[in-house]
């Protein structure tokens, strides 16, 4: 069974991997955020692709679901920790980093 502590350590051995503030969340980014932790450390967000979302919402209904908004249909995805195996997170993470990875950065905003 996997909880809080496991998901940082696993993002944390990501390459580049680094622990941000995201609002009032701990957020895991390589370049681009990639996974999320809740503030209650039940749960946390991962960056899939649609495709992969599917399959892994398909395989492990109990533990993931696709977060119920427009950042959902662009493959953010729902985990409860409690109802996966650290080596189910661990894979599930790395495909988190891997998307993160392949996505282009977000150009940096232009101030006034």
């Amino acid at each position: 069974m996997a909880d809080a502590d496991t998901l940082r350590r696993l993002a944390l051995a990501q390459p580049g991997a680094t622990e941000v503030v995201h609002f009032d969340r701990a957020a895991f980014r390589a370049r681009v955020i990639f996974a999320v932790l809740a503030p209650d450390g039940t749960t946390a967000t991962l960056k899939f692709t649609p495709e992969e979302q599917a399959f892994r919402c398909a395989m492990l209904p109990a533990a993931f679901a696709p977060t119920p908004d427009a950042w959902g249909r662009q493959g953010w995805t729902r985990a409860i920790l409690a109802a996966l195996s650290e080596d189910e997170l661990a894979a599930a993470v790395a495909v988190a980093w891997q998307t993160a990875q392949a996505r282009p950065a977000r150009k940096p905003r232009k101030r006034a």
